[in-house]
């Protein structure tokens, strides 16, 4: 009931005009995600190593959404997910619609059909198995291309044509169509766009998941344009099993690519991730992940990362925790702590080889 005041309430403060217009249909919800963190970028001579210290809010986000039922188990969807820097940082937040935000058409027999920005369905396919999301600790440090590609591939895109098909028997499968070259201006420029699709398996305990995207860039500016002609490709597999006491996940993902001028898969590597929570109590749960990234056509460009947390429930919707974290180049690695939704730079490599490491001390509210 609350949650429906307050979305009353700011309607009515957006559209007054339109004071009469039907909102019982409208969501709030949220997450307040806010740390503070203790870097160090780990530099390695001649760079000089050095520490710092921030408050982080880690994708804090507020969200609208709603959905309108058509009859025959149709139904019209929407969202408005918006990122939130809670931190008071100005640079990447506080800008309207720019997480997952879209409005289509929902069937329980036929699927879902979307259209706006989204994750992408390779996205979708492993993300939930990293238990230090969204934090200094995120995998995406290494996963989803990290340092080694040219576009992410855990990523959430823009001018998105998605489908994603009804459960059957536990597995859902989800297509999308990236339009990536919507900045053209001239007709020799070509057209870049991307392509994502996912398998997914759910069934008691076990999860099951398989992923494939491909990058087609182009020299048309836009979502996929890099000025040049190019592809990259990335396949993932990832799992997990979950009851009441623990929990085990595991992804490992492969990327190749031709990226023009730089040559045939230069930046092509294999990579996987471990994670493991145990919960001591109904309130506290232990939690520790490794992450390893292979060498690409260069030899010792990978890295390795480890993370160790601990979490405490006050609450089904607050939760404090501490988490300890530190990526280990190889001697001509490039990877960083991941920045993602920490509303301030991450713990930064100066020059190959650093070894940055941050403790985060926070608290996490969802709405």
């Amino acid at each position: 009931m609350q949650k429906k005041i307050i979305a009353l309430a700011i309607a009515a403060a957006f559209a007054a005009p339109a004071a009469f217009a039907d909102t019982s249909n409208v969501t709030v919800y949220g997450v307040a995600n806010v740390s503070y963190d203790m870097t160090k970028t780990g530099a390695v001579a001649p760079a000089s190593s050095f520490s710092s210290n921030k408050v982080s809010s880690n994708t804090s986000r507020l969200g609208f959404k709603g959905t309108e039922d058509m009859g025959d188990g149709l139904s019209a969807i929407w969202q408005i997910e918006s990122l939130i820097q809670i931190d008071g940082q100005t640079a990447g937040g506080n800008t309207l619609a720019n997480r997952n935000t879209f409005a289509g058409l929902s069937s329980k027999t036929a699927g879902t059909v979307l259209l706006g920005r989204h994750d992408t369905p390779y996205n979708l396919s492993n993300r939930k198995y990293d238990l230090f999301a969204d934090g200094l600790a995120d995998n995406r440090s290494i996963m989803g291309g990290g340092a080694m590609a040219a576009l992410s591939f855990n990523g959430r895109q823009p001018n998105v044509v998605a489908y994603i098909s009804p459960a059957m028997s536990g597995l859902t499968g989800a297509i999308a169509y990236v339009a990536g070259a919507e900045l053209q201006t001239l007709a020799t420029q070509t057209k870049g766009d991307a392509w994502s699709l996912a398998a997914l398996y759910g069934n008691g305990p076990i999860s099951a998941n398989f992923g494939y995207e491909v990058h087609n860039a182009g020299t048309a500016p836009g979502t996929a344009g890099l000025g040049v002609t190019a592809k990259e490709t990335a396949w993932t597999i990832s799992g997990g099993y979950k009851v009441e006491a623990f929990e085990i996940n595991g992804i490992y993902e492969k990327t190749n690519d031709n990226l023009g001028a730089l040559g045939a898969n230069a930046l092509g590597h294999r990579a996987y991730y471990l994670s493991g929570k145990y919960n001591v109590t109904a309130s506290d749960a232990v939690k520790l992940a490794y992450a390893n990234a292979g060498s690409g056509a260069a030899i010792n460009t990978g890295a390795t990362q480890i993370s160790l947390g601990y979490d405490h429930s006050l609450s089904k919707r607050t939760t404090v925790y501490a988490a300890y974290t530190k990526l280990s180049n190889d001697t001509t690695g490039v990877y960083a702590l991941s920045g993602n939704g920490t509303g301030a730079p991450a713990a930064a490599v100066s020059g190959a080889g650093g070894k940055p490491s941050a403790i985060s001390l926070g608290m996490k509210h969802t709405f």
